[in-house]
């Protein structure tokens, strides 16, 4: 077996890691839920606005990813896989929910930088977060999730094209849109 090499968390790189954890090595795929999981965390929070909800959508993904390990195929990265699994969890989750609007995000993936921040500085930047999110609120659920996972999770088009089930096309105008919202809503953070 050829030397791995590991990344930068010090565990051996994501195929790695998939072919221990098919194998049953729960360090393996625990090393993936570490890797991966505050990306993940973070997306479906922004998109579901409710942290019970969020950590009952992440842990049913995580389940379905274990379980689905068997089958992953690689075509896409782990990453890609991971995060459509996420989205097929939110997108129940939404199914579920009433038409009521919930308020606030909860900003626990949110770091910051400045260990001792300027409190004008960081008023203003929780203003800004604020309005960021509920301008978010007000986009439609693809556009929503597109901008999300190409614009905080750093996706290629097709890799959000992948989660998304559409192609590459279809998330550039889902982003257009939604840029043009954001931008419109937002006018006055210019």
């Amino acid at each position: 077996m050829p030397p791995t090499t590991e990344a930068a968390d010090g565990h051996p790189p994501d195929p790695v890691l998939v072919r221990r954890a098919r194998l049953g090595d729960k360090q393996a795929f625990a090393a993936i839920v570490t890797r991966h999981g505050a990306a993940l965390y973070r997306y479906a929070s922004r998109v579901l606005d409710d942290r019970s909800a969020t950590e009952d959508v992440l842990q049913d993904a995580f389940l379905d990813a274990w379980r689905g390990l068997p089958s992953f195929r690689g075509d896409s990265s782990l990453r890609t896989w991971l995060f459509t699994l996420v989205r097929h969890r939110v997108s129940r989750q939404l199914g579920r929910r009433s038409a009521v609007p919930q308020t606030g995000f909860d900003d626990a993936a949110a770091d910051i930088a400045d260990p001792a921040p300027d409190p004008a500085q960081l008023s203003l930047g929780r203003d800004l977060r604020e309005a960021l999110d509920s301008a978010l609120r007000l986009l439609p659920d693809r556009q929503r999730s597109a901008w999300l996972l190409r614009e905080v999770e750093q996706l290629s088009y097709a890799e959000v094209g992948l989660v998304l089930g559409v192609s590459p096309t279809v998330v550039r105008g889902l982003l257009e849109r939604a840029r043009v919202t954001l931008a419109t809503t937002l006018k006055e953070w210019r």
